[in-house]
């Protein structure tokens, strides 16, 4: 026998079973897997050196770059490693997006509570640049270059 679907589970893709009160602990499995895979690849990416130092050597060979600076933010790197995980687990495009965005918002949850407190950690620190003119006796007001006699 063929069930009759409601206008509102036609409407939003409501999984029957969800209409019933049931949660589907195997969509939550793969959220918790996912988070877990896209936090370890993250970072292991970001902070990590690897066997052979294969991912200090990727970071250092990237450099400066776009895709050098993408190695070094954990936040914005889970990112593009929860993408292609969530598509993964995903039935459709809709929940493809917010598995990503959840397996992402996951992974910065793990790094965030996993660091310890206890380290060092860097200070934060903002230099404002004014134009001004310096004003100390040790400075060289002039731009003439010092020449040097080799006797």
């Amino acid at each position: 026998m063929q069930k009759t679907i409601t206008k509102v589970e036609a409407d939003f893709h409501i999984p029957p079973s969800l209409n019933k009160g049931e949660v589907y602990m195997k969509d939550i499995t793969w959220l918790i897997l996912g988070i877990l895979a896209v936090w370890r690849v993250t970072h292991m990416l970001s902070a990590e050196n690897g066997p052979f130092d294969i991912f200090a050597r990727l970071r250092s060979w990237l450099g400066e770059g776009a895709l050098g600076n993408l190695m070094d933010c954990f936040l914005c790197l889970s990112v593009w490693v929860a993408a292609p995980a969530a598509a993964l687990v995903a039935a459709d495009w809709k929940e493809g997006i917010l598995m990503w965005l959840a397996m992402s918002a996951g992974a910065i949850w793990l790094e965030r509570f996993s660091y310890n407190k206890s380290e060092n950690q860097p200070a934060v620190y903002y230099e404002e640049y004014e134009e001004r003119e310096i004003d100390d006796e040790l400075l060289r007001k002039s731009e003439k270059a010092i020449q040097v006699s080799g006797d």
